[in-house]
This record gives structure tokens, C-alpha cells and sequence, in this order.
């Protein structure tokens, strides 16, 4: 299969979209698609009888049962980010170990009711000050371990709390409303290197932050990221994985009640979620 299909889930059910048309799938249960051997084989027969039908009119996140973990420390910026906001805690050298270690930070990030998807609200921590989003390509993952397709993310983040020791991570990443994932699940080949990211935060209806990154950027290739997941890891329902960012504001930067977050990933979309 070269074309891609993007599956969107939406009140009435899943739907998916190929080229300019838009079909009703029968069945109703993303978690089925991650269950495949070959889930870019089964959505095309899926398919081939199926009628178009109109476009939807919401979209929910492409979620069901699917856990969400991350890495970290992929990107060089992001490497450089989290030793500048952990200095004064002598947390420095564990980012730097870890970006040129063989074996990746990976983290669990967000159970499904902790995602959203794009047009919906996602929340800061009221005991943190220091809260940005984090651009990421995020990997569909069967439940035999295989990437099918990719999704934009948006691994919000408490620096302050992750800053302060880095044994607070989960504290500092996994909250009501921490995840961002959509607008669709895009299925296709794996993704060319120099596929843009582009992050812009917009207040009052300004734009405060604008930045753009590349997948090349990143250190660890996909395929490398999902492989460490498996390892001794079992998801009976497939799962996502954030891969890390490559954009982060500067320090003085903090999220603010009312921000519009828009997040693009080359042909994906954009995934845009507003915060409270």
C-alpha cells in the first residue's frame, strides 16, 4: 500500500479518508485496527466496497484502549532544554548520559481519558509554573510491535516539577488532560526524514512563540524507539509512542490559561488544543 488512509474517530463512529473521499468504516472499534498483522492491508479492504459518504463534522482523539508512552532526550534541543531547567538541581548529567546512551528514556505518558484530541482543552498543573507543550510525532504501534502509522502529539510538560529531581518525572508528565493526540491516525510508509514540525502558541490571538524542526533532527530513529518499548512489554491493544521534541521555548516561556496550541506535522495535520 503507498497511498495513505487517515481514520479518524468521531461520535458516529471511526471514518476514514482517502485522497479527497470519505467512507464510514463498519467496524466501529479502533482497538480492531491495532489488532491486525498487516493493519494497512485490512483498512484498504475495509475499503474497497465501501461508499463515500460526507465529511464528519467532529473529531475526537484517534484513541481507544491504546496506552501512551514517550521518549525523551531525542532531540539535541531538547537535550539542552531539560539540563538548563535541572541545573540547579545537578540533574545536568543525567541528560547528558542518556543522549548518548544506547538505551533511550521512555516513559509512560497517559492512559486513554487522559487524551484529547484536537479543538478540545488540555490543562496545566496548578502546582507547577513552568508548563510548555511538547511538539511529537507520535508512532501507531500494532501489538506485534510494527509502526503502521503516525499521529501529531502534544506531551505537555511541568519543567519546574521535572527540573526540581528527575525522580518526578511521572509528576511532571501524567495528569488529568496532560495529552494531546490527533486530528487523525494516519496510515501510510514511514515518514521521509526532513518532514517538517512546527509548533506556534498563540495568546489573545498573537502568536508568542513560533519555531520548526525536522525528523532528521532526531538522534534515534523511530523503528530504534518502538523496538526498546517491546522489550519485555506486552499491549494487548497496540499502543502510541511520543518520540520526543525538537522544539522548546525559551525559559522565560510558560504556558498560560487561554493559549491556543497548534502543532503540524508535514502531511499529518495539525493538531490544535487550547489551554486551561
Amino acid at each position: 500500500m503507498t497511498a495513505s488512509i487517515t481514520v479518524y474517530c468521531c461520535s458516529t463512529g471511526l471514518v476514514a479518508q482517502r485522497g479527497g473521499d470519505w467512507f464510514a468504516l463498519a467496524e466501529p472499534h479502533l482497538d480492531v485496527l491495532f489488532q491486525q498483522p498487516d493493519p494497512a492491508q485490512w483498512l484498504a479492504a475495509a475499503l474497497a466496497g465501501a461508499t463515500p459518504t460526507g465529511a464528519p463534522s467532529n473529531f475526537h482523539a484517534p484513541i481507544q484502549s491504546q496506552e501512551v508512552w514517550a521518549a525523551g532526550v531525542t532531540y539535541l534541543r531538547s537535550r539542552d532544554a531539560r539540563i538548563e531547567e535541572s541545573k540547579d538541581a545537578g540533574g545536568g548529567t543525567f541528560y547528558d548520559r542518556v543522549y548518548d546512551a544506547d538505551r533511550p528514556e521512555i516513559f509512560f505518558k497517559a492512559t486513554p481519558h487522559r487524551v484529547f484530541g484536537t479543538g478540545a482543552t488540555l490543562r496545566l498543573r496548578k502546582d507547577s509554573k513552568w508548563n510548555v507543550p511538547e511538539p511529537e510525532l507520535a508512532l501507531a504501534i500494532n501489538v506485534d510491535g510494527k509502526i503502521f502509522g503516525y499521529s501529531v502529539g502534544n506531551d505537555l510538560s511541568s519543567r519546574d516539577i521535572e527540573g526540581e529531581n528527575p525522580l518526578y518525572l511521572p509528576q511532571a508528565k501524567v495528569w488529568s488532560h496532560c495529552c494531546g493526540l490527533g486530528p487523525g491516525l494516519v496510515v501510510c510508509p514511514p515518514l521521509a526524514p526532513e518532514t517538517p514540525i512546527a509548533l506556534s502558541i498563540l495568546r489573545a490571538g498573537a502568536v508568542v512563540f513560533d519555531g520548526g524542526t525536522a525528523l532528521s533532527q532526531m538522534k534515534r530513529t523511530p523503528a530504534e524507539l518502538a523496538e526498546w518499548l517491546w522489550r519485555d512489554n506486552s499491549f494487548p491493544a497496540g499502543c502510541y509512542l511520543l518520540t520526543g521534541t525538537g522544539l522548546v521555548p525559551p525559559n522565560e516561556f510558560t504556558l498560560a490559561s487561554g493559549d491556543e496550541v497548534r502543532i503540524s506535522i508535514g502531511t499529518l495535520g495539525c493538531l490544535v488544543n487550547h489551554i486551561a
